[in-house]
């Protein structure tokens, strides 16, 4: 269990000039991702080191956006004028999760520009939309060599999080000490003033520490 990546709903500006703003903060150049067909979404990679990433994501206008947790998390976030969506843990085994949420982990797959498909499972959502401190969990299907972080090599890291939020409701919700997911990264939690949810990332570059 361990993060995998971090998600920013766009802004108003779409897709391209938010990810070519975070991009810039970090000095990253970034990668295009592609869509999501079965959450009505699109997306764009920023690759981290460490196996881990940020995701700059869009809502389409798609019957899928509208039906689609991901897709309506996603609308609603960039709605309220885009920011951090949540972050994501990859797991081992879903099915642990599946039995405590009774339900079953839903396909994804994201179709990349020169037509390859990186194809994964995922759980959770329901829950990051009910409270979006929570993360969402997701196992890959698809070959290591795929996974979304391999999509150009940097020296920019993840560092820390700010979540407004509770630890033990974190560690409930994975069904493990949240400190198993977050490994070595800073993590400040906050008591929310108003709605939980994912404030600010951190990240160290070759320039130092940014926050966004």
């Amino acid at each position: 269990m361990r993060v995998d990546h971090v998600s920013y709903a766009c802004r108003p500006e779409g897709l391209e000039a938010t990810t070519e703003a975070i991009a810039d903060q970090l000095g990253i150049e970034p990668v295009k991702g592609g869509v999501h067909p079965r959450f009505g979404t699109r997306n764009m990679i920023l690759p981290l080191t460490g196996r881990q990433y940020v995701e700059v994501v869009e809502a389409l206008e798609h019957p899928a956006a509208e039906k689609a947790p991901f897709g309506q998390a996603v609308r609603a976030r960039s709605a309220a004028g885009g920011g951090w969506l949540g972050w994501v843990v990859e797991v081992d085994d879903l099915a642990p999760f599946e039995r405590r949420l009774g339900r079953r982990a839903v396909p994804g797959q994201r179709v990349f520009p020169d037509g390859r498909v990186l194809e994964w499972h995922q759980i959770g959502v329901k829950g990051l939309i009910a409270d979006p401190q929570l993360p969402f969990m997701v196992h890959f299907d698809s070959d290591p060599q795929m996974h979304p972080s391999q999509a150009r090599i940097t020296d920019v890291s993840l560092q820390g999080m700010c979540i407004a939020g509770s630890r033990d409701r974190v560690t409930e919700w994975l069904g493990a000490p949240v400190e198993t997911a977050l490994q070595d990264l800073d993590v400040e939690w906050r008591y929310p003033d108003g709605t939980p949810g994912l404030l600010a990332v951190a990240f160290d570059t070759p320039d130092g520490r940014v926050t966004i």
